[in-house]
């Protein structure tokens, strides 16, 4: 053998016996800490008081007093404790680098581990927590706690995505074999800084974390439990959470679990078993992610709160789904990302579904893939699990009922997309169905996020007095003609999307037939992965009942609701057996449910008022004896109101801020009239507008009569050295503008401030009205 070799593998050799020496080592240098009422031991010594030790019981426990008011912090009466009973606590500090292994019962303390506030940049602060059979009860603050310990992921949003490796962490938990380990914790509300209103201490969580922290099983073995129960919300992590193995139980009033920078923070599922029963207060998701959720592996079951809008999961970044099993039990499920690798299906029931209802999903040999009961009310279901396959049809049953669904590609608390609408679809012509959600028995309209005084739902922002309406002149008004296509011809192949279709591709209801019943085909595919409007097919043999909704109208290019004035059954039917739901679609932020028989000002109370595509759902409510049926109606809040504005085009955003902020609207016909010329009258029409100024009069130029429409805009204009006018004096006002002038236009306007001349485009030529949004839509911010 080759000596260079030889000498390689002895080398090898050698640092894999030093590594596993190591880790024997590390082994060797657990520190066993037992837990007692009568007093804690490590390593068989009673614990030290002192500080430096690298386990002590000297440290005070950090919590909301009572005694305080608001200058303290803002914790409610309900969050304050007595000195007395924070005193009773012991506080066993884990302060040096090292695995530590818990055992044995402390019903008044907590767990805490605090390197020192340097510890976050040191890569070798880092502590492993062995749980072997602890169990601590903590009624003023979490349970366990991590302080200051190595932080490995970076706060930054630019980075930020659904991947993230904590592997070098500091706060590391293992879940020893066969063992179980209960936590009972409380939480500390906002405390200030002293003289301040900045954060001092706020800990959500029965068993928290101020770092990124991992969960483990013991060396691949899942039988060890961790219980959590939590007086507010239940597993946390203030960047990211990974949970790699073990069996871990939560039980909470709010969150399951809550990782909470906001757009940053990771949740990572790899392993073991989770099992989410959250929302057990007022409120609360199973799992909420402030930033990503990602599950890769293991099994995750999953409830939220039944009578609020809230998720087994939810995340405002993306929810990816690359393997193991999911089970999300909610009132509104955040959508999954489409980009999952894996397989699942978003189920987003008509009504709400009681606990107790038994769940089955058969392949088409009528083989069982999946089943569960449903621990508590729900509206919507997410599930995935190795045995769904793409391509395939799936039947659902509810208590041995077959299920039929009325839309699919979307869902109302479902990822995914409307399919393509047939050519010529238009959205009135849609049956007046849709998707559910629903509220807590004593809902109140008067709890919803109000609206401005005075403002109806789903109303825009109207532009003020005289409001920029072009082209106002030359005489002779609007053209079709101008616009590239016959009046009321909807866009042709290549110009956009049929008339009437959804923003996004979102059009149609694929599972609706023709008679108002729905598909019984649950087909998944590369886009489809989300049902909607899910309730008893015709073969219960309930009688099948459709609703009549009156209210939607045609905005632009959409459906919009500003007020629904009846809702008709096409049976005689109890209007305590309707439920009218509605949310936003994809789910994301939006739910809310109501009975037909709370009344119109109930289901009108229903309507949202932030922008954005949302479903509506009138169902008979599951379980009703012998009825069956949900319509569903698509509608937009906010949209722009013009047939000829497509949100693919590449002026739709600057069109919309714009209509928004009242500096443009459209023209006849509910057009915008993008390809018609703008003059020179309009376009410093438009900039003064925007600059919100008072009009001048002026007479300055002799082909600007004072009582134009535009003469004080352009008054403004002449006095502030925006516009000069050509050699003769004139300011020629229905000459066409060019890009050129209304950018020098927008200099001199920024000059007038006092800013440097910056403005700059790309655009040349005649100027249109599409590109004069362009133009303006960055001043806005200005």
């Amino acid at each position: 053998m080759n000596k260079k070799k030889t000498l390689a593998l002895l080398l090898c050799l050698l640092l894999l016996l030093g590594s596993c020496a190591a880790a024997a080592g590390a082994q060797d240098n657990i520190v066993d800490i037992v837990l007692s009422d009568n007093g804690i031991t490590v390593d068989g010594i009673p614990a030290s008081v002192d500080e430096t030790a690298a386990v002590h019981t000297a440290a005070e426990i950090v919590y909301y007093k009572d005694g305080t008011d608001e200058t303290y912090g803002e914790g409610s009466e309900s969050e304050k404790h007595s000195a007395e009973e924070a005193a009773a606590h012991t506080v066993v500090t884990i302060t040096k680098p090292g695995t530590y292994r818990l055992s044995g019962t402390l019903s008044k303390g907590q767990i805490a581990i605090d390197l020192g506030e340097e510890a976050a940049e040191d890569p070798a602060a880092v502590v492993t927590v062995i749980l072997d059979g602890a169990d601590v009860t903590c009624t003023v603050a979490p349970a366990l706690i991590f302080y200051n310990v190595y932080e490995c992921g970076v706060v930054d949003t630019e980075t930020a995505g659904p991947e993230v490796d904590t592997s070098a962490a500091g706060a590391n938990v293992v879940i020893a074999a066969g063992s179980v380990n209960t936590f009972r914790g409380s939480h500390v509300a906002r405390i200030y800084k002293e003289g301040t209103t900045k954060k001092l201490h706020k800990y959500d969580g029965a068993f928290y974390a101020k770092t990124s922290m991992n969960l483990y099983g013991d060396n691949g073995d899942d039988s060890g439990i961790l219980h959590i129960i939590a007086d507010n919300e239940g597993l946390n992590s203030e960047l990211h959470l990974t949970i790699e193995g073990g069996t871990i139980l939560i039980e909470s009033q709010d969150d399951g679990i809550n990782t909470n920078e906001d757009f940053v923070s990771v949740t990572t599922i790899k392993g073991g078993t989770l099992k989410i029963n959250a929302g057990l207060g007022a409120e609360g998701d199973g799992i909420d992610s402030n930033g990503y959720l990602t599950i890769e592996g293991g099994t995750v079951w999953t409830m939220a709160n039944e009578r609020t809008p809230d998720g087994g999961i939810d995340a405002d970044g993306a929810i990816t789904i690359k393997g193991g099993t999911l089970l999300a039990f909610g009132t509104r499920n955040d959508a999954a990302d489409s980009a999952s690798s894996h397989p699942y299906m978003e189920l987003s029931f008509a009504s709400t579904l009681p606990a107790g209802s038994v769940l089955r999903l058969d392949d088409p040999e009528g083989k069982t893939v999946w089943s569960a009961v449903t621990e508590k009310a729900c509206q919507s279901v997410t599930l995935t699990a190795p045995e769904l396959k793409l391509g395939t049809v799936y039947s659902l049953y509810v208590d041995d009922l077959l299920q039929c669904y009325s839309g699919n590609g979307f869902g109302g608390f479902g990822g995914g997309r409307f399919p393509q609408p047939p050519e010529g679809f238009d959205p009135s012509q849609l049956p007046e169905d849709f998707d559910p959600t629903r509220l807590p028995e004593d809902f109140d309209p008067a709890r919803r996020p109000g609206r401005p005084e005075g403002v109806d739902p789903g109303e825009r922002p109207q532009p003020g007095e005289g409001a920029l309406e072009l082209p106002a002149e030359p005489e002779g008004g609007f053209d079709p003609a101008n616009l590239g296509r016959p009046q009321g011809e909807p866009p042709r192949d290549g110009e956009g999307r049929p008339q009437g279709e959804r923003p996004g591709g979102m059009g149609g209801f694929g599972g609706q037939q023709p008679d108002g019943s729905g598909s019984t085909e649950f087909l998944l595919n590369d886009t489809v992965r989300s049902f909607s409007g899910v309730c008893d097919s015709d073969r219960s043999g309930k009688t099948r009942v459709t609703f009549t909704v009156e209210g939607p109208a045609r905005l632009g290019r959409v459906q919009g609701i500003e007020q629904i004035t009846a809702i008709t059954p096409s049976v005689e039917l109890d209007p305590s057996l309707v439920q009218i739901t509605v949310t936003d679609d994809p789910s994301e932020d939006y739910a809310a449910s109501c009975l037909l028989s709370d009344g119109l000002e109930a289901v009108n109370a229903l309507l949202p008022e932030d922008r954005g595509s949302y479903l509506l759902t009138v169902a008979v409510i599951s379980g009703a004896e012998g009825f069956t049926g949900a319509s569903q109606t698509a509608f937009e809040v906010g949209a722009l109101p013009f047939l000829d504005v497509d949100p693919r085009d590449e002026s739709y955003e600057a069109i919309d801020a714009l209509y928004a902020a009242g500096i443009l609207k459209g023209i006849e016909d509910a057009r915008f009239g993008g390809d018609q010329p703008v003059t020179r009258a309009q376009a410093v029409t438009a900039l003064a507008r925007l600059a919100n100024v008072e009009q001048t009069v002026s007479d300055r130029f002799a082909d600007v009569a004072a009582d134009a429409w535009y003469a004080g805009y352009v008054g403004w204009a002449a006095e502030h050295g925006i516009v000069l006018g050509d050699e003769n004096g004139l300011f020629r006002p229905d000459l066409p503008v060019t890009a050129a002038d209304l950018s020098l236009m927008i200099g001199r306007w920024q000059q007038s401030r006092g800013e440097e001349m910056t403005y700059t485009t790309e655009l040349a030529g005649p100027v249109d009205r599409s590109q004069l949004a362009q133009m303006l839509a960055p001043l806005l911010a200005e």
